[in-house]
């Protein structure tokens, strides 16, 4: 095959790829947010709250929203699904290590109120993110 030859085959095939994936902009990424954030779950008046790493297939905390009262410890804990997970705290506060391994924990008190965002960093895109607003 000649230099020409395989920069026309070359040139072809990226045409090919690049109209097979004109129509994906709009496409759904399985365990994404989908453009809606799920309503927060009341847990006031609980002193310890826990949350599911690698739930909906893998990719999503659950429950994902939460409000929680000043001096509530949240525990995430890790199912195993969906690869290596982590818990990172948009504003810096807290940040657990990177893991995948079922029944893992990383817990965090909440001591001052207002809203907390947080997500997994490696999965992130996909939507794995949640909030917890404390309240006193």
């Amino acid at each position: 095959m000649t230099d020409r030859t395989r920069r026309e085959a070359l040139a072809g095939a990226g045409a090919v790829a690049v109209a097979a994936l004109a129509g994906c902009a709009d496409a759904v990424i399985p365990g994404g947010d989908e453009g809606s954030d799920p309503e927060p779950v009341d847990r006031t008046d609980e002193e310890q709250v826990t949350v599911a790493v690698g739930a909906d297939a893998g990719f999503a905390f659950a429950p994902a929203n939460l409000i929680v009262d000043t001096g509530t410890t949240v525990v995430w804990e890790w199912t195993g699904a969906g690869g290596a997970h982590n818990v990172v705290d948009r504003g810096g506060a807290f940040e657990s290590e990177l893991t995948g391994e079922e029944g893992y924990t990383f817990e965090y008190t909440f001591t001052d109120s207002g809203v907390v965002e947080y997500v997994c960093t490696p999965h992130q895109t996909r939507g794995m993110e949640g909030t917890i607003e404390v309240v006193e």
